[in-house]
């Protein structure tokens, strides 16, 4: 099991880069939409009806991209007071709660982004004329890969395989 799990940390970790890059290209694309439109409207009086709603729909995207590798990588901040006087087994049961937390709430970013799509995608973004059910994409994107990185995270712990925590620089 511990062999599929770290050919499973490969994927995950490709996943994780592939995300991230996904999340910077659209923070700068979204950066040049708003000052193209700023550019325009303020230098050439005139408006860019397309650039509002899809600067929110990329914000979306790397919104839910980055925050979901923020938990892969361990890098969201959390409340471990009590993990500082926990024995280290304890410590582990914890993570694991907290992961198991995490992973339902990718759930139900998943399951309830489905039925906003669902109920929204017969309507079309101003701007765009697109289904309005693409702003909740990034939801249920974001929602799936938190999943994927939860479970990995409490797999790679029952395997005794390290997983970063906030404040660790390395991993095993």
């Amino acid at each position: 099991m511990r062999d599929v799990m770290l050919a499973v940390e490969r994927l995950t970790s490709r996943l994780a880069t592939a995300s991230l890059y996904i999340a910077g290209a659209g923070l700068v694309l979204m950066t040049v939409i708003v000052f193209a439109q700023v550019f325009v409207r303020y230098i050439l009086n005139t408006s860019l009806h397309w650039a509002e709603p899809s600067a929110v729909l990329i914000m979306g995207w790397f919104i839910f991209l980055g925050a979901a590798v923020g938990i892969r990588e361990g890098s969201h901040l959390s409340f471990d007071v009590a993990l500082h006087y926990a024995p280290g087994w304890m410590k582990s049961v914890f993570h694991t709660i907290s992961d198991i937390a995490i992973g339902a709430f990718g759930i139900g970013m998943v399951w309830y982004g489905w039925q906003l799509a669902a109920k929204a995608a017969s309507n079309t973004i101003p701007g765009l004329g697109v289904s309005r059910a693409l702003d909740f994409a990034p939801i249920i994107g974001g929602g799936v890969i938190l999943v994927l990185f939860s479970a990995e995270r409490i797999l790679r712990r029952i395997c005794g395989l390290q997983t970063m925590r906030f404040g660790d620089h390395v991993e095993e």
